[in-house]
């Protein structure tokens, strides 16, 4: 089974029960490492996730991975916190980092760059603002290769 279909068996049976928990599934990748496989699942709170709801959430995934067995070959299964830096991977994602601070990249140059960090402004479901310093960059989310929340220093 190839990796987008691991991540669509996992999301299928993850989301429900994260949801009835109060936790929110943030991402699922399936990796190879060097020589290792590693199935890792984000999972989020609201007010912050702790180190018990990933642990209840790695028992209940496991158990099911278990009992599904879609993955043929070894691996390690991983469920954590997203981190700061947070991958803004959906739509409602993008439309919750509204007046945090965002690092975006495009597919294609946008006003001659690829790379976008400042204060996501605004989204209207078509349309990132990003300001950086006093200028406003409209970004089509069409053109969106990657959205993370950043961390200013």
């Amino acid at each position: 089974m190839n990796s987008p279909q691991i991540k669509s068996i996992v999301e299928s049976f993850a989301t429900s029960y994260l949801e009835e928990n109060g936790l929110t599934l943030v991402d699922v990748e399936y990796v190879k490492e060097g020589s290792n496989y590693f199935l890792r699942i984000y999972v989020d709170k609201e007010g912050g996730i702790e180190i018990e709801d990933c642990g209840r959430a790695s028992e209940f995934i496991s158990a099911k991975l278990d009992e599904l067995d879609p993955i043929e070959e070894a691996y390690f299964l991983e469920v954590s916190s997203p981190g700061a830096e947070r991958p803004l991977k959906k739509a409602e994602d993008v439309a919750k980092a509204v007046g945090k601070h965002v690092f975006v990249t495009t597919y294609e140059q946008i006003n001659g760059a690829k790379e976008f960090e400042g204060r996501l402004d605004g989204f209207d479901g078509s349309t990132l603002i990003v300001m950086i310093g006093r200028r406003k960059h409209a970004i089509p989310y069409d053109k969106v290769a990657s959205a993370r929340l950043a961390i200013v220093f």
